[in-house]
């Protein structure tokens, strides 16, 4: 179902004149999700250090954090 409304997509874009192509690429660009981190660089810089001082030494706990791969994941 998906791959046969995109074929259907596919073709109606590829019908599009020049302006409404470019219109079109501009909307698309809106939906893309763009990641911004919500941790200033300087606060980035020292969860990262926390981070690596705790994988060196894994007995020491994060005091900032309840699970490290979600924290990975937001600072990735």
């Amino acid at each position: 179902m998906m791959s046969a409304t995109a074929e259907i997509l596919k073709r109606k874009i590829e019908n599009f004149g020049p302006d409404a192509l470019e219109a079109f690429a501009k909307m698309m660009e809106n939906f893309e999700e763009k990641h911004t981190p919500a941790v200033s660089p300087f606060h980035l810089d020292e969860i990262l250090y926390r981070i690596q001082f705790h994988n060196e030494n894994p007995s020491t706990k994060l005091d900032f954090y309840e699970n490290i791969s979600e924290l990975k994941k937001y600072c990735a």
